[in-house]
């Protein structure tokens, strides 16, 4: 999704200020879940699975299983929202008092049996109120964690009268939108893959990561993002995007669903109908897309056809004003963009999903109005509804009035368990793929591939005796990763003096440059080194560990640098070593 900022803020993972660690609040005590649920099953006893897979077509299973659903089923299973707590069935009293504002419950697990929700999105957030920096918890914390906790999701849907897996999805684009960082092998930004722009390395990276979703029982990613960069829009997606290229963008994109995919995991392809040349954002305004209709379909529809191409079982409608095809009207809520367009011209048969609906253009309605309008566009899902029991009774209550007829209903469920039962058929990895040496290696690969020198020498060392490494304070993290690097590189590294390699990342401005700097170093989207002075000038794209020991091999002297720009930085090349 777009990232709903303010819902999410610490969520998205800016280089050291990472919260997915987060745990229940020193001294809380836990909650019992109401007597209403089924009563708990230790986590540690829960299978990796709570139902056996399935067997047959997905689609005729799914078919067969629509039919039998009663309206209040049907309701529940397009529902996406978030719960608080780290596991299913006991949370403290923090997560028990957000989730009794949210759904009149105590733990995740009975917000599944209560609304019979198809699906449930990990994030991380702050309970009780959302934009407060107080009190917070988190649904991710480890790989472990993350795994006991899916499990007994999975075993509170399994009591549903749907007998169907739930669609378990989070925001894992790596990059500065990371949700679990703790123990996963960490890819960098999606802008370091078109840097790389090497297909080959993407789709091995992204069943790496695919991999390792799929062991922590993650069924969804809300990834790749397939926004083409704009002049004007690279603010407001930046690095999350591949880049500004629709041809470069179309290969990477269809390589991370093909990728993902193979392991299992569905791929999720957002913003449609493209966010990349915007300048507004969707958390709290109604973006406008005001290229012509010719001018866009050459410019942000490329990834998005490439994605659907490669077989990406999920599309995420953005909360985005496509002029040239519905002036004046969300996508999400637009009959012409999202079935006209996606369904009618693209051909796309799998589900499409809302971006999050506690978004400001998507709260224009009640939330129950806003749900009907949302399935009546064509979206089979609903994601983050900022009243689950009003958009739960809105689908039932426009049932009733012939507002929603039954057969969108029961098209978009159809859909949905189609995509189910379909990731169940792979057999979920071991825990231990997690962060593992072949992963690594795949990772390793592709960010060496990735490292862009846009000014200053192309062989031999950057660096010439001592080096100093700085930052801005909020780097930490990644100053003394790279420290490491160095030294473990041939690189003597010293407290103050030598050659001064500074670090700026993500949200950094012109106040966080370092006018005394030999080499200065973007780990996100390389725009401000047009403003850096230093004779040296590279882009990492990333702050990952990983990402920094391969920019420390290029400082030393022991790698190149391969990577050219995906977009370009007002008075420099795109690479000042590849052509």
């Amino acid at each position: 999704m777009a990232g709903v900022r303010k819902l999410l803020r610490a969520a998205v993972v800016v280089p050291l200020l990472l919260v997915t660690g987060a745990c229940r609040s020193e001294g809380a005590e836990p909650v019992a879940p109401a007597s209403s649920a089924p009563p708990p099953v230790p986590e540690s006893a829960l299978p990796s699975s709570a139902l056996p897979a399935p067997t047959g077509d997905p689609a005729t299973r799914a078919a067969a299983t629509v039919a039998r659903l009663s309206d209040e089923d049907l309701a529940g299973q397009v529902l996406m929202p978030y719960a608080y707590g780290s596991a299913a069935t006991e949370v403290d009293k923090i997560a028990a008092g957000g989730n009794q504002q949210l759904a009149g419950v105590n733990t995740p697990a009975e917000m599944i049996a209560k609304y019979r929700l198809g699906g449930l999105i990990l994030v991380s957030f702050t309970a009780g109120d959302p934009t407060s920096d107080t009190n917070p918890t988190t649904n991710v914390e480890n790989p472990e964690q993350v795994r006991k906790l899916t499990a007994g999701l999975q075993q509170a849907s399994a009591a549903l009268p749907v007998q169907a897996p739930l669609m378990i999805g989070t925001d894992q684009e790596y990059g500065v939108v990371t949700r679990i960082t703790e123990g996963v092998t960490m890819m960098p930004s999606a802008m370091a893959f078109g840097a790389a722009a090497q297909p080959s390395l993407t789709e091995g990276a992204w069943r790496a990561a695919g991999e390792e979703l799929a062991a922590m029982g993650v069924t969804v990613d809300f990834a790749p993002v397939a926004d083409t960069l704009g002049p004007q829009g690279s603010g407001v997606i930046g690095s999350r995007s591949y880049g500004a290229d629709p041809a470069v963008n179309s290969a990477q994109v269809a390589a991370a669903v093909r990728g993902l995919q193979s392991a299992g995991v569905a791929a999720s392809l957002k913003h449609f109908p493209g966010h990349g040349h915007t300048t507004g954002d969707s958390h709290d305004e109604l973006p406008v897309i005001a290229q012509s209709r010719a001018k866009w379909e050459k410019e942000d529809l490329p990834p998005f056809k490439a994605g659907i191409g490669a077989g990406a079982g999920v599309v995420m409608s953005g909360h985005l004003d496509l002029q040239a095809v519905d002036k004046g009207t969300a996508a999400t809520f637009s009959h012409k963009v999202m079935t006209d367009v996606l369904r009618g011209e693209l051909k796309f048969t799998g589900v499409a999903i809302s971006d999050a609906m506690n978004m400001a253009p998507a709260k224009k309605w009640p939330a129950g109005e806003a749900a009907v309008r949302a399935l009546n566009a064509g979206n089979d899902m609903l994601l983050m509804p900022p009243d689950i029991r009003a958009a739960r009774d809105g689908i039932l209550d426009g049932l009733k009035s012939g507002s929603l007829k039954r057969e969108r209903l029961t098209e978009a469920v159809t859909r949905i368990l189609t995509l189910k039962f379909t990731t169940a058929q792979k057999t979920q990895p071991e825990l231990s793929v997690v962060g593992s040496e072949q992963h690594r290696q795949a990772v390793t690969a592709l960010d060496a591939a990735s490292i862009t020198v846009l000014k200053g020498r192309c062989t031999g060392s950057l660096v010439t005796g001592p080096v100093t490494v700085t930052a801005p304070g909020s780097r930490e993290t990644a100053r003394a990763n790279l420290v490491r690097a160095l030294q473990d590189a041939g690189v003597t590294v010293q407290a103050a003096g030598g050659t001064v390699v500074h670090l700026v990342g993500y949200g950094d401005g012109l106040a966080d440059l370092n006018a005394d700097a030999g080499v200065t170093v973007m780990m996100d989207n390389p725009g401000l080194l047009g403003s850096a002075k230093s004779p040296t000038l590279i882009a990492t794209y990333s702050s990952s560990k990983l990402s920094l020991t391969a920019l420390a091999a290029v400082i030393a002297g022991k790698a190149k640098a391969p990577g050219r720009s995906p977009v370009a930085v007002p008075g420099l090349p795109r690479s000042a070593c590849v052509k």
